[in-house]
């Protein structure tokens, strides 16, 4: 992880000061905790959840707000302010701070769209397939859910297929039992840094 967190550092800003880097995949698919260990290793990079910009009623319609309370603060320098949504009682909360920094996390489903790929300095995707993701969410989310999850899979399903993340992926990461692997995103090499690997020249595990 601190080899990834190195090649990270090394890119150039992309938005503003900062160096955005997405953390995109289905909803179960393990983003948060993978987000939180990019993190650590960027010693304590902030990481900007996207279920703190998503609401009920807008699961994918919230770019908008993310633009105007997050990246164009950012890009002028500032530190911005969201107001995270609370999922229990269904409303925003009071604005957060978030200042500039060399590398902020941003993880959750469709990051990685097109209105935001502009401002990413790198986009990793949880190389997790879809059905077993949501299987994972369910199982994790509990019956009170199952409503919820209805919706969200046809939310899913209707914006990945209109503004998909996956071809635009620099690095892939795929959990393994030991630890995480990463390999070359479809994006290709232009969009991201070298392959890590170990000293084999095989894929890191980590």
């Amino acid at each position: 992880m601190h080899v990834l967190a190195s090649r990270i550092r090394r890119l150039a800003p992309s938005c503003g000061p900062v160096r955005l880097v997405g953390v995109d995949g289905h909803a179960g698919s393990g983003k948060s905790t993978f987000a939180l260990r990019l993190a650590e290793a960027l010693d304590g990079a902030p990481v900007l959840r996207l279920d703190d910009i998503a609401s009920h009623t807008e699961l994918f319609d919230w770019t908008g707000r993310l633009l105007s309370q997050v990246i164009e603060p950012l890009g002028r320098g500032e530190t911005a302010h969201y107001s995270p949504y609370d999922w229990r009682t269904r409303r925003f909360g009071p604005p957060r701070p978030l200042p500039p920094a060399p590398v902020i996390v941003v993880e959750g489903v469709g990051v990685g769209r097109r209105a935001l790929r502009p401002y990413l300095a790198l986009l990793l995707w949880m190389d997790l397939p879809r059905e077993e993701s949501w299987s994972r969410g369910r199982a994790r989310d509990g019956a009170e859910q199952r409503e919820f999850w209805e919706g969200w899979v046809r939310a899913e399903r209707e914006h990945f297929a209109g503004d998909p993340s996956r071809p635009f992926a620099g690095l892939l990461v795929r959990q393994r039992p030991e630890g995480y692997e990463l390999l070359p995103g479809p994006a290709g090499a232009a969009e991201s840094p070298p392959p890590v690997t170990q000293g084999d020249g095989s894929p890191a595990l980590w």
